[in-house]
Parts: C-alpha cells; sequence; structure tokens
C-alpha cells in the first residue's frame, strides 16, 4: 500500500524555486530516508507533505487520502525543524500539553514515554535535558496517538555521536512496529546504516530515488592499480565503457557499463599498462550521492 504519493511538487518562493518537480512514493514499512545537503528543499517538502506549506503546484495524498483527512485521523505525526518544549515544565507535563492540544487521553503519555526510555527522566525540567533527550521526547510527542507514518525532520541534527546512535537505534525500534518512517537527513552514514529506501535531492530537484540496497548493488566499482597510477587514470578515462572514474591514493576506481573486467584489463594491456590489481568493490551510497549530485551540478 502506498502510505504517501507525491505527484509533481513544486514550491517557488517570487523567483526562487525551493522545490520542483518532485514525485516519489513511500510504501508501508518503509524506513525511507530524505537525503540531501543542507538547502536542498528537504525541509519545504516536509512542510508541504505535513499541510504547514502550500505547494505552488502538485498534490500530496496520504493513504489515499487528503493531507488534512489523514492528519484528523492521527494516521500521519512528526517534527519538522527543532524541538521546541516549556523548559521549566518537565517532560510528562509537556507531553501533557501535546495531548491537551491534540485532543488526545492522557492515558497515551506513559507508553510514548516508555517506547523512547524516558520514563524515569519524564519527572525532570526540559530546561536540563540534554538535545538528545529533547530529540527523544520530540519522538514521543509525535507517538501520542499512536501513527502509522512517521516524519521526522533532521532527527539527528546537533547531535553528539552518541545521541546520534541512540535515536538511530529508536528508528529502527519503531519500524520493527510496523510504522513507516520518513526522515530527512544530509548524512550519509543514517540512511546506510537504517534506510530500506532513500531519496536524493538536490537544489529542490530529485536525482535518484529506490532502494538503497539496490543503488549499492546495481553497479560494481572496480579498484586497479600498476607501476604508474597517473597513466593508468588517463587510460582508464578514455575506455568506452568505464564511468565515474576517479583516482586516490595509488589506486583508480571505475564503474564498468559492460561489467567485463577482462576486456578492461586486455585494453590496458594494448597500451602498456600491466595490472597489479583488478578487484571489485562494492559501491556505497556515497559514491552514489556525490555521482549523482555531480551530475545535477553539472546540469545546472
Amino acid at each position: 500500500m502506498n502510505v504517501l504519493e507525491v505527484q509533481g511538487l513544486t514550491k517557488r518562493y517570487g523567483e526562487k524555486t525551493a522545490v520542483e518537480d518532485l514525485s516519489l512514493t513511500v510504501q508501508q514499512g518503509e524506513v525511507f530516508g530524505f537525503l540531501g545537503p543542507n538547502g536542498s528543499g528537504k525541509t519545504t517538502t516536509l512542510g508541504m507533505i505535513f499541510g504547514v506549506i502550500s505547494p505552488t503546484r502538485g498534490t500530496v495524498s496520504l493513504f489515499r487520502e487528503s493531507v488534512r483527512e489523514a492528519l484528523a485521523r492521527g494516521r500521519v505525526c512528526g517534527t519538522l525543524e527543532q524541538p521546541n518544549f516549556y523548559p521549566y515544565m518537565t517532560g510528562r507535563e509537556n507531553l501533557r500539553v501535546v495531548a491537551t492540544i491534540k485532543g488526545l487521553r492522557k492515558e497515551l503519555i506513559a507508553p510514548a514515554l516508555e517506547a523512547v526510555d524516558l520514563r524515569e527522566p519524564a519527572g525532570r525540567e526540559v530546561k536540563g535535558y540534554s538535545l538528545g533527550m529533547k530529540q527523544r521526547l520530540a519522538l514521543a510527542a509525535a507517538m501520542l496517538g499512536d501513527p502509522e507514518f512517521l516524519i521526522l525532520d533532521e532527527p539527528t541534527n546537533g547531535l553528539d555521536p552518541e545521541g546520534m546512535r541512540e535515536i538511530r537505534e529508536l528508528i529502527v525500534q519503531l519500524s520493527r512496529t510496523g510504522r513507516t518512517i520518513l526522515f530527512s537527513t544530509h548524512l550519509l552514514d543514517e540512511v546506510e546504516k537504517i534506510c530500506t529506501h532513500v531519496a536524493i535531492l538536490k537544489r529542490g530537484r530529485l536525482q535518484r530515488s529506490g532502494a538503497v540496497a539496490q543503488f549499492t548493488c546495481a553497479a560494481v566499482t572496480f579498484r586497479l592499480r600498476a607501476e604508474d597510477t597517473h597513466q593508468l587514470f588517463e587510460a582508464v578515462t578514455q575506455y568506452e565503457c568505464a564511468r565515474n572514474v576517479r583516482a586516490a591514493g595509488d589506486a583508480v576506481y571505475a564503474e564498468l557499463t559492460d561489467d567485463r573486467p577482462a576486456h578492461l584489463s586486455r585494453y590496458l594491456a594494448g597500451r602498456g599498462i600491466y595490472l597489479k590489481e583488478l578487484s571489485n568493490q562494492r559501491q556505497s551510497l556515497e559514491e552514489v550521492f556525490l555521482a549523482a549530485t555531480a551530475e545535477a551540478t553539472a546540469e545546472m
């Protein structure tokens, strides 16, 4: 089932285009990473999905309903920007305020706190919380009412490595309950560790979208080494079946569109270049991201 369908979504502010003709689908049970550098339009897109920003053009549907209907039913919830709570109130008191605003029963607060491991600190004033604890409290607030779809905007932004690990583990735990999760991030490591699917955005435009496993296995990167790395690099860049060629240290890396490394080896030998190493490497999401965003820059 399609939980989220976005078609031709565009947002312009005067002459500036924040998001351009964006279309994507998120299916039930996916952990979907919305990946892009800061300023790429991620938060604007999430704002349009939430219904707090009006699109210039395009449509958004949640559970095949309008955004307003899905939000009214409590099927979707999440966070935008940094968490904002009353500092001199306890964590539990802040959630009571949220529950009152949403018209939810107070009995839902305890399970939400338990889910994010804040049951004991919930009696302390939020001003004494670390940023990681505030992020977990924001997740607890989003989970009030047990939504089926969670949308999170940069949930690990500003956290130290330990705090980032805690939030990552929490997202994985929530996904195991059957929830669908969409979160934006500029961190490749987060997507590679916890996401099933990813969309890469740059300057408001979608570059690539699909399963993480599909990206990292679809193309094989080969590592090559020879006596003269510069000569090897120049030769490989001229090989018609090589793409995304780069040099690092004493090695050259390239994808082969024909997936026949023996042909490349013979081509190099014909140029007097004899390989000391020819091995295949699993393509990382970083390589996919850099290639996609480089293509976007070249098209600008």
